[in-house]
This record gives structure tokens, sequence and C-alpha cells, in this order.
């Protein structure tokens, strides 16, 4: 994942969509980084990096309720489903 996809920092809607192009960007110019290469790998992770985000934040010392969530967490889970095993 390139620095400036891991670093955007998501706060609407908009932010979210601009987001979403560099993920897919990134998957185009990077896709060997990727853990998940295949929509069916890519969305079964995705559902189990969102049930388990609460605990990348805890470990990360982030202050963030995971129930609460943002767009920013939905930007977060999306990452994490890039090399969520």
């Amino acid at each position: 994942m390139n620095k400036q996809l891991s670093n955007f920092n998501v706060t609407n809607k908009e932010s979210f969509v601009a987001f979403l192009h560099l993920l897919s960007q990134d998957f185009v110019n990077n896709s060997n980084d990727w853990e998940n290469k295949t929509i069916d790998t890519f969305l079964e992770a995705l559902g189990r990096y969102a049930s388990d985000i609460q605990g990348y934040y805890d470990n990360t010392g982030q202050k963030v309720n995971a129930e609460e969530p943002s767009w920013q967490t939905f930007a977060d889970i999306f990452k994490g489903a890039t090399m969520y095993e």
C-alpha cells in the first residue's frame, strides 16, 4: 500500500470516494502487496476485518469506538481487508 493511501484522511463521503479511487489504483499498481487479490477473498477479509476493527484500534492505541463508525472507520476496514488473512 502506498504512503499516500496509508495516510489518507477520510472525513466525509467525498473523501471516502476519493479514498476508494486511490485504493483501486493501489491494487492496479501494487497488487503483489495485497493478500486478497480476488473479489471473493477480498470480500471475505472485509467482513472479518469489519468484525475485528475494534481490536485494531485498541492494539494501535487509537481512541476510536468502532460501534460509532465514521467515514474513516470504513476506510480503515477497506485498508485492512487488503492484507487481512
